[in-house]
């Protein structure tokens, strides 16, 4: 039988503090980890401009360091805080946060290693915890079943899209040739494609009158097309809530399991969505 998580002690106020944040005292540290974070990306992007690292390279040097103990206390902190570390240490955000911290250390061995911390940025999706987004999830899972049922017609309207991509290209490699940019059908169809979408990179540009023309009515109906795939799925979606197929969201009370440190998603849940483990009566 596994041991649990003492219900008094140390370990379990780290454990609150650090993964969860219904308590003022979670959020802090969430708010002040984030803070950090962004403050190590800026260190690094600065870093990587010459003239600012000539300037300020000690100074740039030592937050880089202050930052990285930093993190290394946190990611051991999250370690003896749960009762079964492998379950943070091989999760997603467990090996962000051993990516985001080892580079400095390994800079010393592998030249330029020391960029590989812009795999910090990745951390802030610990945002969504704060801000309590989780409670959106049954509507990211709507939307997604909306998305599956809509795919037959999403697919036949992007065909029917590359078809008049082709045509157009062709009929711009017609009008305006070689001479003006459009070296070739292929190149056409990317042009057409560009303007289509409302890209316009501007590399090629029609100069003919008539090719201008047919530029401008590819640009009117690039602004339908837009609108076609959101229309789609919107349908399914409201067709969807007519049925009672919409799953209405299940709020989220911030908790984390003691056992694994995952975050628990519904506010009535008894045990852990992921090991299992009873989570402490509400």
């Amino acid at each position: 039988m596994k041991k649990e998580v003492p219900h008094s002690g140390w370990r379990l106020k780290l454990h609150e503090v650090i993964y969860g944040t219904h308590t003022t005292a979670g959020k802090v540290f969430d708010i002040v980890l984030l803070v950090v974070i962004v403050y190590s990306i800026i260190i690094v992007m600065l870093e990587s401009v010459p003239r600012i690292d000539v300037k300020y390279h000690a100074f740039l040097n030592i937050s880089e360091w202050i930052v990285t103990i930093l993190f290394t206390i946190e990611y051991i902190l999250r370690i003896i805080c749960i009762n079964r570390p492998s379950k943070y240490i091989f999760s997603f955000f467990g090996v962000i946060d051993l990516l985001s911290t080892i580079p400095k250390y390994l800079s010393y061995l592998v030249v330029g290693s020391q960029y590989i911390v812009a795999f910090r940025a990745l951390r802030l999706l610990r945002v969504f915890r704060i801000l309590k987004l989780v409670r959106f999830v049954g509507e990211s899972n709507n939307l997604l079943r909306a998305l599956r049922a809509s795919r037959t017609k999403i697919f036949v309207f992007v065909f029917f899209v590359l078809i008049i991509s082709v045509l157009l290209g062709t009929i711009m490699y017609l009008v305006e040739g070689p001479e003006h940019g459009f070296n070739s059908i292929p190149h056409s169809v990317y042009w057409t494609i560009v303007t289509l979408t409302t890209v316009g990179y501007g590399d090629i540009s029609p100069e003919t009158g008539f090719g201008q023309v047919i530029a401008t009515l590819i640009m009117i109906i690039g602004y339908g097309i837009i609108a076609v795939p959101t229309g789609i799925v919107s349908a399914e979606y409201s067709a969807q809530r007519k049925k009672g197929q919409v799953t209405p969201p299940k709020l989220a009370d911030g908790e984390a399991c003691t056992d694994c440190g995952s975050e628990v998603l519904r506010a009535d849940a008894k045990y852990c969505r992921k090991c299992g483990h009873k989570l402490s009566e509400k």
